[in-house]
């Protein structure tokens, strides 16, 4: 048996980015390995800038996400003064357009259990998600959060079980934790530790829900 933690991530919009530059900013359909790291930072308190901590906290978690109400997609339109344009890298002169993604009414149950490198405790984590010295997001500042982060601490023979002991059952999950028999997306999410805005991929397991519903 292992011990999970269970997150419950709700609100009228959420945007977990993919790979982007300032004019478009797409939102990945669940939350990415790089903003769960950003939510779990937040509530400890690590800074952005400490590399250290943000690289130990990495190494330390594994998730699994489940969908429980897939998402609509809205673009919403914005004008930014000194900001990337494209794939240029360089900092543009004058206001450029965005675009930026999001999903309503979006709902995620969220697993995370510890590796065997890990450095923080489960006490140290539910109570940061009780009492968060930063304020947790949906991926983005703008998306504020519903309901309490903190669902359930469960003992389960794997993720999976996990999840099914948090309602509502049936979704489709997408898990850290590779499965032979089950496809498999790869996915770059996982943030360079001192490397700013870059990511490296990683796979992820999809276990079809009910119906075999949501699968990208």
């Amino acid at each position: 048996m292992q011990e999970y933690l269970i997150l419950k991530l709700e609100g009228p919009l959420q945007a977990w980015g993919g790979h982007t530059f300032e004019d478009r900013r797409p939102s990945e359909l669940f939350p990415t390995r790089s903003g769960l790291l950003g939510l779990l930072a937040a509530c400890l308190g690590i800074d952005r800038t400490d590399v250290e901590k943000q690289q130990a906290l990495a190494t330390s978690v594994s998730f699994a996400v489940r969908v429980d109400n897939a998402p609509i997609k809205m673009i919403d339109y914005h004008t930014v003064k000194d900001a990337r344009k494209e794939h240029q890298g360089l900092k543009s002169i004058e206001t450029i357009q965005t675009w930026r993604e999001y999903l309503q009414d979006a709902k995620y149950t969220v697993a995370i259990w510890l590796t065997r490198q890990a450095t923080v405790s489960f006490d140290a984590l539910v109570e940061a998600i009780n009492r968060p010295v930063y304020t947790p997001f949906l991926g983005r500042r703008s998306c504020p959060i519903t309901r309490p982060l903190f669902a359930d601490r469960v003992s389960s023979v794997n993720e999976l079980e996990a999840l099914v002991l948090v309602e509502p059952d049936g979704g489709t999950v997408y898990s850290e934790c590779l499965d032979d028999s089950k496809p498999r997306l790869l996915i770059r999410d996982v943030p360079i530790s001192g490397r700013k805005r870059q990511f490296a991929t990683r796979q992820i397991s999809i276990h079809a829900g009910k119906g075999g519903d949501y699968v990208p």
